[in-house]
């Protein structure tokens, strides 16, 4: 057996952000060993270069230089040697986000491929990594927490751990600092929680929610055969949101106040999206870590790789979050009615629903979605929100035409049997296949429309079919954010077309919609509002001076591009109905409400 690859990381300088990385290879290539640095990291499709964090790197054998020559952007080809080779690197790391690296004076925190250079055809050799406390007075009292196996290091403690090989190394984010740790089982198998941040956070009532969401998901499709661990990472600032997925853990931000405290009894809006959140990443150890498209087994990490499967693995999961949630009884039926309602309008409120499809977005991701710009809500579809009501409408169809015999869940478990269990990849039809296999219907239409196509998704008949009402209306403002029915106190102004925001003290259009009164009038994404009707209009007051106005009223817009000032005439026209609500039909037959019972409730 070849002998491991010891990679060793330190917080070399914290106030300085520099981590100082190390591998040693036993037997390096007598060519010339090249080492990379992965371009992007799995689960967020663009390329990030995490090359450019490396400010110096150097090579030693047994204590003399060994030269390096760079190759490329990422890849560096040391001089041939026979002895063991260390090569060393200082890696700058002040990426707050859950796919970079963050180092401090209060916290560490890597994801691998941001910091770990890879070995180049040495992939499959076993990996030791050694974690050091900082050099400095700070981090002496730090905890480590990973899903990483441990080798010779203490529970949440610096020292030695270790991986099957170089992909499985990066698949696991280490968080080090002042953490506040939870522990529950699911199925006999250890859970935790480490949480990073000033909260007062009532953790015992996180982990039973937790445990009653993982629990839920476990019933669906299962226990992986190598899951015998799992922890979520939480980083809980005063704001920010955000997730991403890996085989026995999950990286997850949430604002400090959307947890709960112990004196909080009911799950507030807060802290329904985080049990979202930890939903949708736990939901990933299934879907896209162990099942992925084909095109990721096994993942190329130093360039693109298209699939436009990624409606499956996002779209599906985002499907199954909020659904775990009402399942597992951690919500009521009109909580979950409520977010998907806004997950409706947030789709319907974007006109690139109707340029592109998510087989489309999907393939795109790496230059359109992960890449927007002011153009983007009328010219990409998310492959999240309206891949998730795609897999809404395929569950509702098949449940419906089959009179219950089959069912998502059902696709998604043969899905699991025939590419999860297998370590196969999906082959770019393969949901397509199962869902026709399964179902014995002919749903070639419906992917062609749904999955290919930019028509309207049949959602209200699919949903009136399992006693679930469709209402669509006027947005009342820029926080309306759909899943609740009118508030009548609130007046509904005219339409605009385009959206305000504060931006270094001035109004910006960040937004302006295709056919909307805006882009009529000539205004364009990145024009300084002025004053409308001869009063100030601001990103603040937008909503109130548009309620003083009817619908069809011509006024004057000015606004700076540049520091040329344009007057423009604007005329204001009545808000579309893209805002949505649903509300569980009171009057059901006994067939349609055994429908929706069954779909809310599914063991």
């Amino acid at each position: 057996m070849s002998a491991a690859l010891r990679y060793r990381i330190r917080p070399k300088d914290p106030a300085a952000h520099l981590f100082e990385v190390s591998l040693t290879v036993a037997k390096p290539d007598p060519s010339g060993q090249v080492f990379a640095m992965p371009a992007w990291i799995p689960g967020s499709y663009m390329i990030r270069d995490y090359a450019r964090h490396v400010v110096g790197i150097r090579a030693e054998s047994d204590g003399l230089a060994v030269k390096l020559r760079k190759l490329d952007k990422s890849r560096w080809q040391a001089e041939p040697s026979q002895r063991p080779l260390t090569v060393v690197a200082e890696i700058f790391a002040y990426d707050p986000s859950v796919r970079g690296a963050h180092l401090d004076t209060t916290h560490a925190y890597f994801n691998g491929p941001c910091v770990f250079l890879q070995a180049v055809d040495q992939d499959d050799v076993r990996c030791e990594l050694e974690v050091l406390p900082p050099d400095e007075n700070v981090g002496q009292d730090w905890r480590v927490a990973t899903s990483m196996r441990r080798k010779q290091a203490e529970r949440y403690g610096f020292g030695l751990y270790e991986a099957d090989d170089y992909a499985e190394l990066i698949d696991h984010p280490v968080e080090i600092g002042h953490l506040l740790i939870g522990e529950f089982d699911v199925n006999d198998i250890p859970h935790t929680i480490a949480i990073r941040g000033h909260t007062r956070v009532d953790i015992a009532r996180v982990c039973h929610d937790l445990q009653r969401v993982c629990a839920q998901q476990m019933s669906l499709l299962g226990v992986p055969d190598d899951l015998d661990r799992y922890l979520f990472l939480l980083h809980a600032p005063g704001s920010g949101y955000g997730g991403l997925e890996h085989r026995w853990s999950s990286s997850l931000v949430c604002a400090r106040d959307d947890l709960p405290l112990r004196t909080d009894a009911d799950v507030s809006d807060g802290y329904r999206t985080f049990l979202g959140l930890a939903s949708h990443e736990y939901f990933h150890l299934w879907n896209v870590k162990r099942m992925k498209p084909v095109a990721f087994t096994p993942y190329d990490l130093s360039a693109e790789t298209h699939t436009g499967l990624l409606w499956v693995f996002e779209g599906i999961t985002s499907y199954y979050d909020d659904l775990a949630l009402v399942r597992s009884g951690l919500i009521s039926p009109d909580s979950y009615l409520e977010l998907l309602g806004q997950t409706i309008t947030r789709v319907l409120r974007g006109a690139g629903r109707l340029r592109q499809s998510i087989e489309e977005s999907s393939f795109d991701a790496w230059t359109k979605f992960y890449k927007q710009d002011a153009n983007a809500s009328n010219a990409i579809v998310s492959y999240y929100a309206k891949g998730s009501l795609v897999a809404l409408a395929l569950d509702l169809k098949m449940r419906l035409e089959t009179d219950g015999r089959t069912t998502l869940d059902d696709v998604m478990q043969l899905c699991w049997s025939r590419w999860g269990q297998t370590g196969e990849g999906m082959p770019e039809g393969g949901l397509e296949q199962v869902c026709a296999e399964v179902s014995e219907l002919d749903l070639a239409d419906f992917f062609d429309a749904a999955v290919r196509g930019t028509g309207e998704l049949p959602l209200q008949a699919l949903l009136s079919s399992h006693g679930v009402e469709y209402h669509l209306r006027r947005s009342s403002g820029k926080k309306d954010k759909g899943g609740k029915a009118a508030d009548k106190s609130k007046q509904q102004g005219p339409w605009l077309g385009a959206t305000l925001a504060e931006k270094a003290g001035k109004s910006v259009f960040t937004t302006v919609l295709n056919g909307g009164p805006a882009e009529l009038a000539g205004i364009a994404p990145g024009d300084v509002a002025v004053a409308l009707d001869g009063l100030a209009f601001t990103a603040g007051n937008c909503g109130r001076r548009l309620r003083t106005y009817r619908d069809g009223d011509a006024l004057e817009l000015l606004v700076f591009r540049g520091d040329e000032l344009i007057s423009t005439r604007v005329h204001l026209v009545t808000a579309p109905e893209s805002t949505c609500y649903l509300q569980l039909a009171s009057d059901t037959g006994e067939a349609t409400s055994d429908r929706r019972s069954s779909w809310l409730h599914a063991k």
